[in-house]
């Protein structure tokens, strides 16, 4: 499934087509995705104009004139391709073999731009919904979502209160999106390595007995900053379904530390260490025993 680097790659990759522009064409090719249309979806879409596109989460967020706001998420196989007039994927070559077969491309945005959007998605585990700009914060799909961790509100302070007396594993913790918004398995693993933190290790262990952070938190965090940031720069990861609007590749995948390097040496100089997996909550945890603890 697409993670924050993932969704925000997305995001960047749409945004020059998308927003300032008018929806002239909206089309739901299927009665459902992951869970039905709204009888007005595509009403309430046609003729709009995108004044803003954003993330929150794992979430798209298109704001509309209108003043609702269009909602996507891609699930776990969706993606999105912009086509131009001339059929050709802008802003690059798209190769996606899965984008290529129409009978997956579920919804269609002609935009005033003078480029289509098409999201595609196999598996239909992705889905959209319009909502109310007003209405967001009793949106069940939104509400309880903790900071964003590339937000300024998201430091070290705000992360030991959360953790604050929580008995479950430093993992199970940071992918609780109540706790912090958007985090999945693949960079949880990244920055818990890069922290050099177990993630068996108890949450509560990130703040002290007065509830101030601890050094473990301040470096969690900005293990977390820079795994996210450095992922984004790279397009993100190109695991099982990912791409780019453009079709291209994410590269993050090729500066891994821990995750899928089960059996590899350990990349912590001088650590010696071996990467092992385990499961966990019922994800693979990928780790070295001997530079996290």
């Amino acid at each position: 499934m697409p993670e924050l680097p993932e969704v925000e790659t997305v995001r960047r990759g749409l945004q020059p087509v998308m927003e300032g522009a008018k929806i002239l064409v909206a089309e739901a090719r299927r009665p459902d995705l992951r869970f039905p249309f709204q009888p007005d979806f595509v009403a309430r879409l046609k003729g709009q104009v995108v004044t803003g596109l954003g993330r929150r989460a794992k979430y798209l967020m298109a704001d509309l004139a209108s003043g609702d706001v269009l909602l996507m998420h891609l699930g776990m196989s969706g993606s999105f391709r912009v086509i131009k007039p001339d059929n050709e994927a802008a802003p690059g070559e798209f190769h996606h073999p899965k984008g290529k077969d129409s009978t997956h491309d579920h919804v269609l945005f002609r935009m005033s731009s003078g480029a289509d959007i098409v999201f595609n998605d196999p598996r239909r585990f992705g889905y959209m919904k319009v909502i109310a700009r007003n209405a967001l914060e009793d949106e069940p799909l939104l509400r309880g979502l903790g900071p964003e961790p590339l937000g300024n509100e998201f430091d070290a302070a705000m992360l030991a209160r959360s953790c604050e007396g929580k008995t479950t594993s430093l993992k199970a913790a940071l992918l609780d999106q109540r706790v912090v918004a958007g985090l999945g398995n693949i960079y949880v693993c990244e920055a818990l390595h890069r922290s050099h933190l177990s993630p068996r290790r108890i949450a509560a262990t990130l703040s002290t007995r007065k509830g101030e952070p601890t050094d473990h938190a301040k470096r969690l965090v900005g293990a977390i900053h820079t795994v996210l940031n450095d992922a984004i720069k790279a397009g993100g990861s190109s695991l099982r379904d990912h791409r780019q609007t453009s079709g291209e590749l994410g590269y993050f995948q090729h500066s891994f530390k821990v995750y899928d390097r089960e059996g590899e040496k350990c990349t912590t100089p001088a650590c010696g260490g071996i990467v092992k997996r385990f499961t966990q909550n019922g994800r693979s945890t990928f780790w070295c025993s001997k530079c996290q603890k």
